[in-house]
């Protein structure tokens, strides 16, 4: 599994790569974590506003930071599919 943070490297970026981490860890999923900090490509996943999470290249959510849970349901249904 892939999860990406899209972001300038801003807190609010940082803190929704911790949830992600933590969402990951407690599920026991074993990912890999990318940090997209260059404009063009956070524009390409059509992301007007960060930060933006991505897992296995669906974006998640964009321009807040979720819940922890909410992050752990989105890894659960990306391991099911």
């Amino acid at each position: 599994m892939e999860i990406k943070i899209l972001g300038m490297g801003c807190p609010k970026c940082k803190r929704l790569e911790e949830l992600a981490r933590e969402a990951a860890g407690d599920l026991g999923v074993e990912a890999t974590f990318v940090k997209i900090k260059d404009l063009d490509a956070i524009m390409a996943y059509d992301v007007m506003s960060t930060p933006a999470l991505v897992i296995d290249e669906e974006v998640k959510s964009a321009g807040r930071i979720p819940g922890k849970e909410d992050i752990a349901e989105w890894i659960r249904a990306a391991q099911s599919s």
